[in-house]
């Protein structure tokens, strides 16, 4: 990058940081909102893993990685040993390669040790707002990098995480308020902006269609007619040998047994075969 010499080059590079980082702060809104809401998600399933405050603070300081967060946790609570979930977690991060490549041109100048610290920071959300940035701008700027990464990203991630986890019992899902959707809406409006060619149209188009088709098959996956599994019957006709009666015994969790076409909706949306 090659700095202004003139004053009026000086002058025009000034106003141009100022108008991009009051983009960047505005682009930075529904990233933090995001980044607060799944925080908080993280915090409540770490303490419901058997992490403490300091773990659960410590992990999200120190790996700062929130899909390989939320997979570690997962895998320490199913008891799957310290090796597998390094490997599994740093495949799942492995796109963070391709996040650094891109950006490598826009920071070849910068010394190598800074830049391993903001490799630290990198996040999915930091990448999207930094490369807009720089692209709006024409050049790097550190500043705006560092406010995306850690204003926009870092610190909703680490106070919602802690809320979380101290208050997971008091605290509902925030998704049951609607904040699961501020993610993709938020991404999708980076994206937006982004899109200058063919070639990223094309990508934008491949990324939509697998995320849709993947989702729609790991959702409720081995969804289709069921036969409820036996239960013993319970109740007085049972207990007289009634057979009669214990039929029209109501289950605990759905319709009477006895009542024609009687049956319980799982989880895919369909109803047990009785």
């Amino acid at each position: 990058m090659v700095s202004p010499r003139t004053p009026s080059e000086r002058e025009a590079r000034r106003a141009a940081l100022r108008s991009g980082r009051r983009q960047l702060v505005l682009d930075s809104l529904g990233i933090m909102a995001s980044a607060g809401g799944f925080g908080v998600v993280f915090g409540l399933a770490a303490r419901q893993a058997g992490f403490s405050v300091i773990e659960a603070s410590v992990m999200s300081v120190v790996v700062f990685a929130g899909a390989a967060q939320f997979a570690a946790v997962g895998f320490v609570r199913a008891g799957m040993p310290w090796p597998a979930i390094f490997l599994l977690t740093a495949l799942l991060n492995a796109r963070h390669l391709l996040y650094s490549a891109a950006l490598r041109p826009w920071l070849v100048e910068v010394p190598a040790l800074k830049r391993a610290v903001m490799a630290h920071f990198l996040t999915d959300e930091g990448f999207a707002l930094s490369v807009a940035h720089f692209q709006r701008l024409g050049f790097a700027d550190l500043r705006g990098y560092w406010l995306a990464a850690i204003g926009a990203t870092f610190i909703p991630w680490n106070v919602a995480t802690l809320i979380g986890v101290i208050g997971a019992s008091a605290i509902p899902d925030p998704a049951r308020l609607g904040l699961d959707v501020v993610f993709p809406a938020a991404m999708s409006g980076l994206v937006v902006a982004l899109v200058t060619g063919r070639r990223e149209i094309v990508a934008v188009v491949a990324g939509c269609v697998v995320a849709v088709v993947v989702g729609l098959l790991i959702r409720h996956p081995g969804c289709g007619a069921r036969r409820r599994p036996h239960r013993p019957v319970r109740g007085a006709g049972a207990a007289r040998g009634h057979p009669r009666r214990a039929a029209r015994q109501p289950d605990a969790d759905g319709p009477e047994r006895g009542r024609p076409g009687a049956g319980r909706e799982d989880a895919c949306g369909g109803r047990w075969v009785e």
